[in-house]
């Protein structure tokens, strides 16, 4: 089932997923300069930012700032963020992306607001061209009415989800269920 929930998740695994391909790129990064260093003769010295981070240390840190509002970020986040979003702008605006998804239906309460809403949402993802908003966008197409039922009466599939992970439990708690 296809909600609010489940799509804001979607935008936070796309960031995630780009933050992780970027940590993986660092890493590539450090191993090449430390073998360089290595064959120089000379010791290894990385780079690092004002707040004290090397490259893949900033990118690793800031894993969870990015779930986070920047309103409800601590200082230290605050501090990371800002070199963060300064080295890589990509990953500021994919944050900026997912957190405009979690305003649409943070503030909107009306229907058709939030279809258009979501609407310019759509486009602002087709012009950034960021292959990890894919899956969102083409669930949004497929699913558009059903996401938009959040705003009849502001509802979820959120009574399914808890009755689903009561029967898992269930069935964990017996170990299994076996047909006669």
């Amino acid at each position: 089932m296809i909600d609010r929930f489940h799509i804001q998740k979607l935008a936070c695994d796309a960031v995630q997923e780009m933050r992780i391909k970027l940590r993986w790129d660092a890493i590539q990064e450090a191993n090449d300069e430390m073998e360089n260093a290595r064959l120089m003769g000379e010791p290894y010295m990385p780079v690092r930012y004002e707040n004290g981070d090397t490259k893949k240390e900033l990118l690793a840190r800031s894993r969870y700032l990015l779930f986070k509002s920047a309103e409800k970020w601590t200082e230290l986040q605050k501090n990371r963020a800002v070199v963060l979003f300064r080295e890589f702008p990509e990953l500021k605006e994919a944050y900026s992306l997912s957190h405009s998804l979690r305003m649409i239906f943070a503030k909107n309460t009306i229907k058709d607001a939030a279809r258009l809403s979501m609407a310019k949402w759509y486009n602002k993802v087709e012009e950034a061209g960021f292959h990890s908003f894919n899956v969102i966008a083409a669930t949004f197409y497929e699913h558009y009415d059903d996401i938009l039922n959040f705003y009849n009466n502001r509802s979820s599939n959120a009574s399914a989800e808890s009755f689903n992970a009561k029967i898992k439990n269930f069935r964990a708690s017996l170990r299994g269920i076996v047909d006669e």
